[in-house]
C-alpha cells in the first residue's frame, strides 16, 4: 500500500477537515491567520487528524463529530510546532522557514496559545466528557515530555528510559489520544477503546525512533530539515545513547562532548561510530518492535478498509524518509 492509499477510506471525511481547519482558524487578528495557514500549509501528512478519523471509522462510527475531533487534534498538534520551533531555535522545518524565523518568537508562541485555545473551544462543540478529559490530559503530559526534554537536553547521562520517557510524552502521546477519542467518538467498545489508544502509542513511539535515526542517515532535502539538528541541539537520542553504552572510551567521550556543547563539528566521525556501534541497527529493531505490538493491539478491531489503514501505517512508518 501506498501513502497514499492510507488517506482514501476517508478521503471524504478528509475534505470536511481541511475546510473545519479554515473555518475555525477564522482570527480578528490577520497575523494569526496567516502564521497558522503558513504551519499548516507546511507540507505535513495530517498523520494524527488521520488516526482520529480511521480509528472512529474503524469502530463503526457513522456521524460527523470525527471531523471537528480530526481539526481539534491537528490544532493541538501545530500549536506544539510552533512552540517546539521556538524552543529548540529551529529554522527550518519541512523544508521551508519555520514560523518563528519569519515573524519571531513572541508571535509563534501567541499564535500557537490562540490554537490551544481554540482547540478546547471546539471540543466543547462535541460535547463528549471522556473525549474533553482524554485530551485535556494528553496536552498536559505533552507538555511534561518537552519540559523533560528540555532539562535533558546537553546531558550525556540521559538513559535510554528517560529518552524513551520524554517520546511517549511529547510524540507517542498525541497518536494515543487521537486514536482513543475516535474510539470514544464512536461510542466503541472499552475493549476496543483500549486497543486503538496501544495502538497509537506504539505507532507514536515507533515514528519517533525513525525520526531520530533518521537525523543521522538521511539529508536536508528530503527530511525537509538540516541533518544533525538534534545533535545541534543537544539532545541525547537513542543512536547517540547506544553508541555511548557500547563504543570505545575514546568514542564515547566524543559523544559525550559534542551532546554537551551541541557541536555538529564533528557529526561524520560521529555517524561513523553510531554505525560502527549497532546503534542504527538497534534503534530501527525497537521501533520494529514497536510496530509489532500496535498491530497486535488491533486485535479487538473487526476487519475493514479503516483496519487494513492503521496497519499499514506501521510498515509506512518504519520506511519513511521524511
Amino acid at each position: 500500500m501506498q501513502a497514499a492509499d492510507l488517506y482514501q477510506p476517508v478521503a471524504a471525511d478528509f475534505k470536511q477537515v481541511d475546510q473545519a481547519i479554515f473555518q475555525h482558524l477564522a482570527s480578528n487578528v490577520p497575523l494569526v491567520e496567516k502564521i497558522g495557514e503558513h504551519i499548516i500549509h507546511s507540507g505535513g501528512k495530517r498523520l494524527r487528524p488521520l488516526l482520529a478519523l480511521l480509528a472512529a471509522r474503524a469502530c463503526g462510527y457513522q456521524g460527523n463529530q470525527h471531523i471537528t475531533l480530526a481539526a481539534v487534534v491537528e490544532f493541538i498538534h501545530t500549536a506544539t510546532l510552533l512552540h517546539d520551533d521556538v524552543v529548540d531555535t529551529s529554522s527550518l522545518r519541512r523544508g521551508k522557514p519555520t514560523a518563528n524565523d519569519k515573524w519571531g518568537n513572541p508571535s509563534s508562541v501567541l499564535v500557537g496559545d490562540f490554537l490551544y485555545s481554540r482547540s478546547f473551544e471546539m471540543l466543547v462543540g462535541i460535547g463528549n466528557l471522556a473525549v474533553m478529559e482524554t485530551l485535556s490530559s494528553a496536552t498536559s503530559i505533552i507538555a511534561e515530555g518537552e519540559v523533560l526534554q528540555l532539562l535533558n537536553a546537553k546531558n550525556p547521562d540521559t538513559s535510554e528510559i528517560d529518552y524513551l520517557q520524554v517520546i511517549l510524552g511529547k510524540t507517542a502521546m498525541l497518536f494515543e489520544a487521537a486514536c482513543k477519542t475516535g474510539a470514544q467518538v464512536a461510542a466503541a467498545s472499552s475493549e476496543e477503546i483500549e486497543g486503538l489508544r496501544l495502538f497509537g502509542r506504539h505507532l507514536g513511539i515507533a515514528f519517533q525512533l525513525i525520526d531520530d535515526l533518521m537525523d543521522y542517515t538521511g539529508d536536508a532535502d528530503t527530511m525537509g530539515k538540516n541533518v544533525g539538528d538534534d545533535l545541534a541541539e543537544g539532545k541525547p537520542t537513542l543512536p547517540l545513547i547506544h553508541a555511548m553504552a557500547t563504543g570505545s572510551k575514546d568514542e564515547r567521550n566524543l559523544i559525550r562532548k559534542a551532546i554537551r556543547k551541541g557541536d555538529t563539528g564533528q557529526l561524520p566521525q560521529i555517524q561513523a561510530i553510531i554505525e560502527r556501534c549497532g546503534s542504527l541497527s538497534y534503534t530501527q529493531k525497537m521501533a520494529e518492535r514497536e510496530t509489532e505490538q500496535a498491530i497486535t493491539a488491533l486485535g479487538s478491531i473487526k476487519d475493514s478498509e479503516y483496519k487494513q489503514s492503521l496497519t499499514s501505517l506501521c510498515q509506512l512508518a518504519l520506511a519513511r524518509q521524511n
